[in-house]
């Protein structure tokens, strides 16, 4: 479904963004959606999101703020003025998938309970609908001084300072990135965007993420400006005496971690212990990736800031060599006897080449952090070619392999192939059709866009490792590109194999809008979407239940935009799953031929020590192998400085200050104007993802949540000043104390149930891990499942293990283990806090001093708490749970009927098409139990995703009925699912299927009445019948030249009237447009001639 055409805003005159009399108390906890009706039997509930309960959906935070509906990713201009905390956030008003970036807003007077407001600033477009500013991170201010000249009287205006994201629609400045100004004179409600933007332009695409202080200190009283150079690891400092005018300062870095670009800087300055007289100046520093968990992260520096320079007193230097015997450095020109595995006839005999390089190679970004003359390099002739090298055998002596990796991040995968063989078993379908013979001509239905023009299907282009000379691409099968839609119905086939097996790339979605499906007696029983990328790769579904049966493939494509396709190959009948090819960049030790330690790059030029304990495999031979089997992006390796040790070498990025060792911590930076509700102290607040895997995460209709808003200050170490932090004190008072349950001095060797539960509570541990090598707890578990958080004493290390905690496969980049060093007290215990709210984790130890925060997205109802202790024993000394009171959504309340069973199994029904003869996106799904055990509540999902919640009277054995209206959809298919519930459990119906094909309205007719030439006409645009519009544009000679509102009573008819007065001679091109929420649709062109 096209999101509708947002309001045209011009980029040189100031806007209004949002009206002021159209700002509205949004309340956090959701209305029921459902009320009984006076007939029997029947209750009916609006389906639109505003009416559904956020709090019934599974993974929706409780005490976290998350937005409604849609994506979010970093926090954006917080501030607290007047009472009220304003956070903005980086928004997509049309997805929930990073997108269509604006400034989103919500407001809080104690940072937990948060409402929702209207789009701050909202993307920016041309007269034509097209999209030519995105919105991207920035800060607010409060002007008090009135230095920007925006204030109004008295009052102070709210300044944001934001980064302009030209898209390649704009006229001057595409692809280019500056800061630009919006300002707020009610309180930071409404924004008006300044009609001198951008206030600063450097010419770069990688300019961005502005955060704005008053400084007043020895060099002066003025704006200072902290924003990145993104690709450069620079920080860049400006000054300006009135947030127009902007000198620069100077830069910051490249410093500690750059393995990924920089971004979401912050600067400020803090008390040490407190000492208001002993003070020191804070440098945050996010990054992607690059961080100490993978992925995305942050970073921080503790130093010295005069006005001018910020000079960094924690910045690490050159580590020392680990101890140990060098066993390759590849420092002498050349390979030392490892067998070199070239591409056979690559031009530059890549990718290692015939000698270790010096460093970078041609087309390569600087490579740095190894040591010595040499290098293994994979990028000779680029991402390209494809090999192996292997080193000489060796015998193990040593307890451990320490050496230096970078490059690409790509690890080895068990039960991979190097190559893109297909398993044993019949090809069905493997597209290699006569030259000149259609898909529609071999017997497979096709529709849509992909009807349109037969010949093109199958394609012959688009795709990677794709086998033979065509194949499905739908992209390349319609007139649209991304943007093409329809379905490939495939003629039945027999399941005389246990496995379905094919190759498949392309976009990824999922909510069912993009997949390859297996339809058995007319119901979809497997489905599989694209990985988001070129690259096919083989994947298989397990059908031995279907055997001896007949199916059918089914390629459904209703996605658009990016990535909106997807590629399809070879469909293979087998008594064998194939084997998935390698993407590998990866180095790994071999013994007796098997891999038994493997690592992988961070997507970095930058290498770093890993390090591999090999002492189960003391006195045998091994070998080190490094492959290179990915062609595409980051497909390449860097290895240095192999060594043998008695000691595991240190991670660099270890010996850097991190704000969070979590994987789900990012851009966090720090809210303006909290001097006077946190003294000593700065509050800060990051978004609770990871770009690793944040499109994907298992929410329905929205994605993301922030993490606790958290106070910072600064702590004497023997390091040096460094940052400790905690919830804010606010959160003291959602604490249901009467309510709290604990356990003491609990011994445990294996697992122990401690008889508690918890899903939104505080945690407060101690732990003794006595002889135990591992011990802790494990949170949101079952019987299979759970999340484990405990304490690693031979490592000295507390953890986060997600591996096992629900749904983890949702992306391959998602089940790991996060940790930190984290030293046992004088008395042998270690202490941790944590806050658990349905899907995320957070932990703080070390009074604050080490925070871990992880997603987690357990199974339902996985709520227990228990002990466990791993090779020794120890004890729970104490562990209590006190529940936390939600500040954001409702609760759904247990059933509390009479039921003696399950309820019986409905059935969905609906009347699309039915009630006004339009398949229009406006109609109604009905549920009908027509005898058995009653449920006391119904829920609706479409696609998968919630969409209502309605009550129902439980009545015994009676028939029960719940009515949905559903409005404003796309033409599309939706795939309405239903659970009917009672306090004995949950029984699903039956499901129904909705396709809308006329969502958009219909085309409207365009007439004048200039029958006398003279220059003054009217306009009329008819609708006769039809789909109806909300409102209408004309268009003269392409431009915008009248607009208005329509009220819709779909299939009536419409008019629209445009009065012309004088125009000159000459010849005239009209349109109208009408438009409603699914989309526009224009009408022919109407042409007058202008003669007087």
């Amino acid at each position: 479904m096209k999101p509708p055409r947002p309001p045209h805003l011009d980029a040189d005159i100031p806007q209004p963004i949002s009206d002021a009399n159209s700002r509205r108390r949004r309340t956090a906890i959701a209305a029921a959606v459902a009320a009984a009706l006076l007939f029997a039997g029947l209750t009916t509930a609006p389906a639109s999101g505003a009416e559904t309960e956020p709090g019934d959906e599974q993974y929706r935070p409780l005490v976290h703020f998350s937005p409604e509906k849609n994506w979010m990713n970093d926090p954006n201009g917080m501030v607290h003025v007047d009472g009220t905390y304003h956070l903005y956030f980086q928004h997509n008003p049309q997805g929930t998938r990073w997108g269509n970036m604006s400034w989103g807003h919500a407001t809080s007077g104690d940072l937990l309970h948060w409402e929702e407001q209207p789009i701050a600033i909202p993307q920016t477009f041309d007269a034509e609908g097209r999209p030519i500013e995105s919105i991207f991170s920035g800060s607010v201010v409060v002007d008090e001084d009135n230095t920007s000249g925006f204030g109004v009287g008295d009052s102070a205006p709210l300044v944001a300072i934001y980064t302009s994201a030209y898209e390649p629609a704009h006229p001057t400045l595409a692809g280019k990135q500056a800061q630009s100004l919006a300002y707020s004179t009610d309180g930071g409600y409404t924004w008006t965007k300044y009609a001198g933007n951008p206030v600063l332009d450097r010419g770069s695409s990688n300019f961005r993420d502005p955060k704005v202080f008053w400084y007043d200190g020895p060099a002066g009283a003025y704006w200072v400006m902290a924003a990145v150079e993104a690709l450069d690891h620079k920080v860049v400092l400006y000054k300006s005496a009135d947030l127009k005018n902007w000198e620069h300062l100077s830069d910051f870095g490249p410093a500690n971690s750059t393995g990924g670009i920089w971004e979401c800087p912050d600067l400020f300055e803090l008390p040490v212990d407190g000492d208001l007289g002993n003070s020191k100046w804070v440098m945050v520093v996010n990054l992607n990736p690059g961080s100490v968990a993978g992925g995305s992260g942050g970073q921080y520096f503790v130093g010295e800031f005069d006005g001018v320079t910020f000079n960094s007193e924690s910045t690490e230097g050159a580590d020392a060599l680990p101890a140990g015997t060098l066993f390759a450095g590849f420092d002498d020109g050349t390979y030392g006897g490892w067998t070199v595995g070239n591409e056979p006839g690559n031009w530059k005999d890549g990718p290692w080449g015939l000698a270790p390089p010096t460093g970078s190679l041609p087309g390569q970004n600087p490579v740095s952090g190894f040591i010595g003359g040499g290098l293994v390099n994979g990028f000779n002739d680029g991402d390209w070619p494809l090999g192996t090298l292997e080193s000489p055998s060796f015998t193990i002596e040593d307890d451990y392999v320490n050496l230096l990796v970078g490059g690409g991040r790509h690890p080895h995968v068990d039960g991979t192939q190097f190559g893109n063989e297909p398993p044993a078993g019949t090809a069905v379908f493997d597209f290699e059709l006569p030259d000149g013979q259609a898909l529609a001509d071999s017997g497979w239905d096709i529709t849509g866009d992909f009807a349109t023009e037969p010949p093109r299907n199958p394609s012959t282009a688009g795709g990677d490792y794709y086998l033979g000379a065509k194949r499905v691409n739908t992209w390349e099968g319609g007139p649209n590109g991304d943007d093409n839609v329809g379905l490939f119905t495939s003629p039945a086939f027999a399941l005389d194999g246990a496995f379905v097996s094919f190759l498949i790339g392309g976009g990824k979605r999922t909510d069912g809008t993009l997949q390859a499906e297996l339809v058995v007696d007319g119901e979809v029983v497997r489905t599989q979407t694209g990985p988001e990328a070129r690259q096919l790769n083989w994947r298989s579904w397990d059908v031995a239940e279907y055997q001896g049966r007949q199916a059918t493939l089914r390629i459904r494509d209703e996605a658009t935009g990016g990535w909106g396709h997807l590629t399809f190959d070879h469909l293979i009948v087998g008594d064998e799953p194939a084997k998935a090819r390698s993407d590998e960049t990866s180095v790994n030790l071999i013994v007796d031929g098997e891999i038994v330690r493997t690592a992988t790059g961070a997507d970095s030029e930058t290498l770093d020590w890993t390090n591999w304990n090999v002492k189960e495999f003391a006195g045998r031979e091994a070998s080190i192998r490094i492959i290179d089997n990915n062609r595409f992006g980051w497909g390449h390796i860097l290895v240095d400085q192999v060594m043998f040790a008695d000691a595991a070498a240190p991670t660099r990025l270890e010996s850097y200050d991190w704000v969070d060792w979590g994987r789900d911590y990012y851009a966090g930076v720090s809210y303006f104007g909290t001097e006077g509700v946190a003294p000593g102290a700065r509050i800060m607040q990051a978004w609770m993802n990871n770009w690793d895997y944040a499109n994907d995460i298992p929410t329905s209709t929205w994605r993301s949540s922030m993490a606790f808003p958290r106070e910072v200050t600064l702590v004497s170490t023997p390091q040096g000043p460094r940052l400790s932090q905690r919830v804010v004190p606010q959160i003291s008072d959602q604490l249901e104390t009467d309510d709290a349950t604990s356990v003491a001095e609990v011994t445990v060797d294996g697992r122990a149930d401690l008889g508690l539960d918890a899903e939104v509570a505080k945690l407060d541990v101690v732990l003794r891990p006595g002889d135990a090598e591992s011990a802790g707890i494990t949170v949101f578990g079952d019987a299979d499942s759970g999340t484990r958080i405990g304490y690693d004493a031979e490592l000295g290390r507390v953890f986060i293990d997600r591996r096992d905690s629900g749904d983890v496969g949702f992306h391959p980049a998602f089940a790991s283990v996060e940790d930190a060093p984290v030293a046992l007290a004088e008395d042998g215990t270690v202490s941790f806090e944590v806050y658990l709210d349905r899907a995320s984790v957070e932990l703080f130890a070390e009074d604050g001093r080490v925070t871990l925060t992880d997603q987690v997205f357990p199974e339902a109802g996985a709520v227990a708490v228990t002990a466990w202790a791993e090779g020794g024993t120890a004890i729970v000394e104490s562990l209590s749970v006190t529940p936390l009171t939600p500040t954001m959504y409702k609760v759904p309340e247990e059933p509390t009927d009479a039921a003696t069973a399950p309820p019986a199994r409905g059935t969905l029904s609906h009347d699309n098409g039915w009630d006004t003869g339009i398949a229009d996106g406006d109609y109604t799904v009905t549920m009908n139990l027509w005898w058995g055990e009653n449920g006391s509540t119904f829920r609706l999902y479409e696609n998968g995703a919630l969409i209502a919640t309605v009550p129902l009277t439980y009545d015994g054995l009676a028939p029960q009925r719940a009515a949905v209206p559903v409005t404003g959809r796309g033409n599309g298919t939706y795939v309405y699912t239903g659970e009917l519930v009672n306090s004995k459990g949950v029984t699903a119906t039956m499901s129904t299927t909705v396709k809308v094909t006329q969502a958009n309205p219909a085309k409207p007719v365009l007439r004048h009445d200039n029958h006398d030439g003279d220059g003054s006409y009217r306009l009329t645009a008819h609708l006769w019948w039809g789909t109806n519009a909300t409102s209408y544009r004309f268009l003269e000679d392409g431009r915008v030249i009248g607009e208005g509102v329509l009220t819709a009573a779909t299939p009536g008819g419409q008019t629209a009237v445009l009065d012309v007065t004088g125009a000159a001679v000459g010849k005239r091109s009209y349109v109208v447009e009408f438009v409603n929420a699914a989309g526009a649709t224009r009408s022919d062109p109407l042409t007058v001639t202008v003669k007087r």
